[in-house]
């Protein structure tokens, strides 16, 4: 993990889930942190945690101005931006598409799909700047298959997977990395208004299936050393165990 020591990390979404996991990954590895989520409570407790080397960013990526504000943050902070995890996500709304509010639905997708274009553009004119970095999303399996109810979440996360490999397609050949992570269902409080919706096969699972959510983070540290480059564009899924192995998740 030394090749994180003092590399600079913005994380979306930080303040739970994977993204409050990957922050402790990433710190244990001696990266700096860019910490980005809505819920400035959360942020300011996980950052109080980790020290000197997180930076709580209240930010909202539905919001273009309020995560380039984020990453001039980082950039005034630590003079750069090494590592973009695009992690914030929002499952709801859980209804069917004769029934679901569009507001509420173009809320999702402000989230799930434009957020993560957000980062995208906020961070990089600073990495080609800087002539590298690399751009992580956090996708799903959702982008390939329809979910009863999901309509808003699965249509914008295929988009979020459509955008990785045009960013790949348009920035490779100058230092930038692009790759996505589908981790399969994670044990986080996503999972929980999902079980609750009692809609679609994914609520019916027993929770002891779920994967911790350090799992998702460990990887993610995995995915920006040279051992993941043979998937730069690509969407790495979790779920598969040669991948596992490859992370160190499993023996």
């Amino acid at each position: 993990m030394h090749q994180l020591a003092g590399k600079r990390v913005l994380i979306t979404g930080a303040s739970q889930g994977i993204g409050a996991a990957a922050a402790r990954v990433f710190a244990a590895a001696g990266a700096r942190l860019g910490l980005a989520a809505r819920n400035s409570k959360a942020l300011g407790k996980l950052a109080a945690e980790l020290g000197g080397s997180a930076l709580a960013l209240p930010c909202d990526v539905a919001d273009m101005a309020s995560l380039q504000g984020a990453a001039a943050a980082m950039q005034k902070a630590f003079g750069g931006i090494d590592v973009l995890i695009n992690n914030a996500g929002v499952i709801e709304p859980i209804a069917p598409l004769e029934a679901v509010d569009p507001r509420a639905w173009g809320q999702a997708v402000d989230v799930n799909l434009k957020g993560v274009f957000h980062g995208i553009r906020a961070v990089l004119p600073l990495m080609l700047k800087q002539r590298g970095g690399s751009i992580l999303n956090v996708s799903s399996g959702a982008a390939h298959s329809p979910l009863e109810g999901w309509s808003a979440y699965c249509s914008a996360k295929a988009g979020a997977a459509m955008l990785t490999a045009c960013l790949h397609h348009e920035t490779h050949g100058r230092g930038i990395r692009a790759m996505g992570l589908s981790p399969g269902t994670v044990a986080t409080e996503m999972q929980v208004k999902i079980r609750a919706s009692g809609i679609n096969p994914v609520s019916a699972l027993d929770p002891s299936v779920h994967i911790p959510a350090d799992w998702p983070a460990r990887a993610l540290l995995w995915m920006c050393g040279p051992d993941a480059d043979e998937f730069l564009g690509q969407e790495i899924k979790l779920r598969d165990e040669a991948i596992r192995r490859r992370a160190g998740l499993v023996a």
